[in-house]
């Protein structure tokens, strides 16, 4: 059984940029530890990208704050973070969910017998995002988030996000870590 590892959005504006908090920085030393725990081959890693035109789109105009803009250094993963995902594939994407990863993880699921679990930010728009994207993807993967290695926007939200996932067949482990 190969284990995949997912990285969501380990991005400097979610950490201590535009949209950063205390709780997303508190994360950062037990994911890199996470990442370090997978052979590269086996890492994925997802940045939200956004373009100059960001405040024109629909998630614009309901989140006007700019972030995760192309090429800007707050679009950029953090950079001890980056390091350690240098084999990674990376998988950007214009909004909450990659479509192309769950294409993705799901014809390498036919291929061979896989497990997924995931780990980033924000566990209440893009960790649950992707999470169930995957798991309608494929339901017979067991697909499992680690709560120590997320964080909301806020510790509520969180919560409400890893009540949801576990609601939806999606393991949560980690929740002594209050994120």
């Amino acid at each position: 059984m190969r284990k995949i590892l997912i990285v969501i959005d380990m991005q400097n504006d979610f950490i201590d940029g535009a949209l950063g908090t205390p709780e997303a920085e508190a994360i950062v030393e037990v994911v890199k530890g996470k990442i370090r725990a997978y052979p590269a081959e086996d890492i994925i890693a997802t940045m939200d990208t956004h373009e100059a035109n960001y405040l024109q789109t629909q998630e614009g105009r309901n989140l006007p704050v700019e972030h995760c803009i192309r090429k800007t250094d707050g679009w950029k993963i953090r950079p001890d973070i980056a390091e350690l995902l240098a084999g990674a594939k990376v998988f950007e994407k214009p909004t909450f969910g990659s479509m192309a990863l769950a294409e993705e993880m799901k014809a390498l699921s036919k291929a061979e017998d896989i497990e997924i679990e995931m780990v980033g930010l924000c566990t209440d728009i893009c960790v649950v995002s992707n999470a169930l994207l995957l798991k309608a993807a494929m339901p017979e993967v067991e697909i499992t988030v680690d709560a120590s290695c997320c964080a909301g926007v806020t510790p509520e939200s969180h919560s409400a996000a890893l009540k949801t996932m576990s609601m939806c067949q999606i393991r949560i482990i980690g929740e002594d870590n209050d994120h």
